[in-house]
């Protein structure tokens, strides 16, 4: 699995899921510009010593990772997707797709994908969950969905 952050703005929040990248062995590739140094203090304790277990990829622009991946399917996690993220069929390979904290991902980016767009269900007139959080919660349904491979 990968995990894509679209310009994160807060090292906590990309230091928590880096880690729960670490514990799933999933590649996590962050869009420049990025709200933060990757030297960051926050950053790096939110991640506590996981960092080296961590396959990290940086790009200056989303078009240039999407390059990188013509073949492979991505999922845009927003809460204007038109589907629930359980609904989804997930695959080993596919692309988990976040935005920023404060504006989540480019409205141009979600109307080119809307088949791709997923949302988290939630109620109330609370905006989001946390970022980490939103990670967290599809890509473990992704690898349940798909009986967590090399876990256990």
């Amino acid at each position: 699995m990968h995990i894509v952050l679209v310009e994160p703005e807060i090292p906590a929040n990309t230091g928590n899921i880096a880690r729960t990248c670490a514990v799933t062995g999933t590649a996590l590739h962050l869009v420049r510009p990025l709200g933060f140094s990757t030297e960051d203090k926050y950053l790096k304790r939110a991640g506590l010593d996981y960092w080296h277990l961590v396959e990290i990829h940086y790009y200056d622009s989303f078009g240039e990772l999407a390059e990188n991946y013509p073949h492979s399917k991505f999922y845009y996690i927003s809460t204007k997707g038109n589907k629930s993220y359980h609904q989804a069929s997930f695959g080993p390979d596919d692309f988990l797709v976040f935005g920023k904290e404060t504006r989540g991902l480019p409205g141009v980016l979600l109307k080119s994908n809307a088949e791709h767009c997923l949302r988290i269900p939630m109620i109330g007139n609370v905006r989001s969950l946390n970022l980490a959080n939103s990670v967290a919660l599809v890509l473990y349904e992704a690898l349940r969905q798909q009986n967590f491979p090399g876990f256990r």
